[in-house]
């Protein structure tokens, strides 16, 4: 049987997988996707090449770029799901029905070798092999487990320098987030641009996803920064920004449909 692991620890990956290799040694790592973006690339590689899905996958929730739960908005998951995660025991009582489990990490042997039982017995079940998909609750689920969580934070200013000074900056006054020669930058809506100390990761977290997009690896935008909308090859879009940007601002192709949507709001 084959798994995939859906992690973006390189020890918590290697530890899984020496785990694995004691306690169930019929499983065959396939793939490992370290994002939410990976992954998703992942299985829609995995079709269109048309290799069985895996048996099972092993997902932890909290990504570089966010929770794994938006995974399941962006592509169809047609496997078994465990999930690993750090939260404590009482956030998590709403995955233990049907064919979801967790495990906390650090993950322990007999808890692997318990949430293996539970989907060998799952998958002994011959409706469930023939419907080929999760339970309907999933989704239900998901959405209890998201509504215990605290509600987010975003921040709502930046403190940058301006030559000897210090300014505050208000987030609304922002056009847009990008990357120069490894660098975090934006501009404001004046053009003006300043230095942030943050990585694009991060920055991602920090600000509100009604307002702000990333759509690729080195830019996040604003809805009023966004000028005009292009096709662009190979299914990506290319924005004419405001203020202008120098280079080309492109959406990523797995953004494209969201970006798409973000921007209907």
């Amino acid at each position: 049987m084959n798994i995939l692991i859906v992690e973006d620890e390189k020890l918590a990956v290697r530890k899984l997988t020496k785990l694995l290799e004691e306690t169930a040694p019929e499983l065959v790592v396939k793939g490992v996707a370290p994002s939410i973006d990976a992954t998703v690339e992942w299985i829609q590689e995995n079709r269109a090449a048309g290799e069985k899905e895996p048996d099972l996958i092993f997902m932890d929730i909290e990504l570089a770029d966010g929770q794994s739960f938006e995974i399941f908005n962006r592509v169809e998951i047609r496997s078994t799901v465990i999930f690993t995660t750090s939260y404590d025991e009482y956030a998590l009582q709403a995955f233990k029905v049907n064919s979801i489990d967790y495990l906390l990490k650090p993950v322990q042997k007999e808890d692997l070798q318990r949430s293996l039982k539970k989907f060998h017995d799952l998958t002994g079940n011959q409706r469930r092999e023939e419907s080929g998909t999760l339970p309907v609750s999933l989704e239900s689920i998901l959405k209890n487990f998201q509504l215990q969580q605290p509600p987010v934070e975003y921040r709502k200013r930046f403190l940058v320098k301006q030559g000897a000074r210090l300014l505050s900056i208000e987030v609304s006054d922002i056009a847009y987030f990008y990357i120069e020669d490894g660098i975090s930058l934006f501009r404001n809506h004046q053009g003006q641009k300043f230095v942030v100390d943050y990585r694009m990761d991060e920055l991602a977290d920090f600000l509100d996803p009604d307002h702000f997009f990333r759509i690729n690896r080195g830019m996040i935008v604003t809805h009023q920064s966004v000028v005009q909308i292009q096709p662009y090859f190979n299914n990506r879009l290319a924005l004419t920004l405001k203020p202008a940007y120098e280079k080309e601002a492109i959406v990523s192709r797995e953004k494209s449909n969201d970006f798409k949507k973000w921007m209907g709001k």
